[in-house]
C-alpha cells in the first residue's frame, strides 16, 4: 500500500507543478477575466486520461502502477476541479453570470468529450 501511495503522490507532485506553470503561462499571455488557464488545463488533462486509459484497455501496453501514476496521480494533480469550483464561485460574486456559464459549460461538456476523443484515439490506431 505504501508503494501505491508514493507512485500516486508522485505522480500528483509532477501534475500540480506543471498545472501551477501551465496556467500561469496561459492566463498571463491572456488578458482576460476569464480563468483560460484552468480551462486550458482541465481539458488538456482530460485527454491525457483519456489517452492513458485508453492505452491502458489494449492489454498489457502499460502496468497497473503506471496507469495510477498517470490517471490518479499525473492527472489528477494537473487537473483541478477545486480550482474550477473556486472560479465559478468568484464569477459568480462578482456578477460575471454569463462567463460562468459559458466556462462552467464548455469545461465540463468539452472535458467529457476529451476524454471520449482521447479514448477512441487510442483504439483506432
Amino acid at each position: 500500500m505504501i508503494k501505491i501511495l508514493f507512485i500516486i503522490g508522485s505522480g500528483s507532485f509532477i501534475g500540480g507543478i506543471s498545472r501551477f506553470m501551465l496556467s500561469r503561462y496561459i492566463q498571463n499571455s491572456i488578458s482576460s477575466s476569464f480563468p483560460y488557464g484552468t480551462f486550458a488545463v482541465n481539458i488538456i488533462g482530460c485527454f491525457l486520461a483519456g489517452l492513458i486509459l485508453g492505452i491502458a484497455g489494449r492489454g498489457n501496453l502499460i502496468s497497473p502502477e503506471w496507469r495510477m501514476f498517470l490517471t490518479i496521480g499525473f492527472c489528477g494533480g494537473f487537473t483541478t476541479f477545486s480550482t474550477f469550483a473556486t472560479e465559478n464561485t468568484a464569477l459568480i460574486k462578482d456578477g460575471n453570470i454569463m462567463l460562468f456559464a459559458i466556462y462552467a459549460g464548455l469545461t465540463v461538456f468539452i472535458g467529457i468529450l476529451s476524454v471520449y476523443a482521447g479514448n477512441i484515439i487510442i483504439k483506432t490506431v
